[in-house]
């Protein structure tokens, strides 16, 4: 999958125990990860850089970002198998 960041609502990556959502106004990361010193660790680090170095390049090329965004909104709905 080709990544991009802040492009939708819509891609999710994984990387190690790491879950990464796209938004159109922010990167969501959520779990764990050991970047263990073997190959595997090497290929998460790698990836991890990778991803970051996208994000950091998207945000860049925005000269008008603000100080900060509001938080996300949260809306709590009724379970509906209760």
């Amino acid at each position: 999958m080709n990544f991009i960041p802040y492009a939708n609502e819509a891609d999710v990556l994984t990387i190690g125990g790491l879950t990464i959502e796209n938004r159109l106004d922010r990167i969501t990361v959520s779990g764990d990860i050991d970047l263990t010193a073997d190959q595997a660790g090497l290929a998460h680090a790698r990836a991890l850089h990778r991803l970051l170095g996208d994000v950091v390049k998207q945000l860049e090329a925005h000269k008008d970002l603000p100080q900060q965004l509001p938080p996300p909104a949260v809306e709590t709905v009724d379970n509906p198998f209760a």
